[in-house]
């Protein structure tokens, strides 16, 4: 009985993994087709990740969609840590307050934020592009950052910032040598959150863009469906993701390790 149970949960979870990865798997694989077609295999060929790289619109999307989600970390993750300091000094009612309005644009839809940043733009008579398109993603960035630093930051011993300033410290090198040090995996765990929304956003960079365009909008743009050269560069980017992932699993063990020894 007991061997049924384990049989009937791990092929349970061998089928949500399947319908999570299957079209994972079967964009890799056609990325390699000779053929232009998405379902009919003609062949393995390299040709569709050469015209990636030839593609003067492809690339100057990839590269624009890296610039901004970049930007839009250092700023948001600067912005949000200071802002998560800034809370733990103050008083719980304004804190409560403060938290409560953070959370807003989190659980707010999306395209709301979209149309809200719109209008605050043509208000402003500010014109679209990719000014408002980088401050639109710090808009969105920002209160991740704050929710993913901000319990880090409430753990901490509150005499340590005092500790260092009786020993002769500034508060730019308490902060820096003391308090930055004790938080900075929360604030790595807030930059990687805030790079990948950036990266992946689509709504509120179509709203706010104007005629600028990152990888997202070039996607929702192309009049004849996903070209496989969309294949080709999503095999990249899930490649790196995976070397990504794969270090800091080997790298979370070895220190484990070395925590035990």
């Amino acid at each position: 009985m007991k061997s049924l149970k384990n049989w009937i949960s791990k092929s349970y979870i061998g089928i949500i993994l399947a319908f999570c990865y299957a079209p994972i798997f079967s964009l890799i694989i056609f990325s390699f087709n000779e053929n232009k077609s998405l379902t009919n295999w003609g062949g393995f060929s390299l040709k569709w990740y050469e015209k990636l790289f030839d593609s003067t619109d492809i690339m100057t999307a990839v590269i624009m969609t890296i610039v901004i989600a970049v930007l839009a970390t250092l700023i948001s993750v600067f912005i949000g840590t200071l802002a998560a300091i800034s809370l733990s000094k103050s008083k719980k009612v304004f804190k409560d307050v403060m938290l409560g309005v953070n959370n807003v644009p989190i659980v707010n839809p999306e395209i709301v934020t979209a149309v809200g940043l719109l209008l605050l733009f043509v208000s402003f008579q500010i014109d679209r592009g990719y000014t408002t398109m980088l401050l639109a993603h710090v808009a969105f960035c920002t209160p991740y950052v704050v929710i993913t630093v901000y319990p880090k930051v409430k753990s901490l011993d509150p005499n340590l910032a005092e500790a260092a300033n009786d020993l002769g410290a500034t508060p730019v090198q308490a902060l820096w040598l003391v308090v930055f040090p004790q938080i900075k995996v929360a604030i790595f765990a807030a930059a990687a959150i805030a790079f990948t929304m950036s990266f992946d956003d689509f709504v509120i960079s179509y709203f706010t863009a104007g005629s600028a365009t990152n990888i997202s909008i070039y996607l929702y743009t192309l009049r004849r469906g996903v070209e496989p050269t969309i294949n080709a560069l999503s095999t990249i980017i899930i490649v790196i993701i995976g070397v990504v992932v794969t270090y800091r699993y080997l790298k979370s063990n070895q220190n484990n390790e070395q925590e035990i020894e």
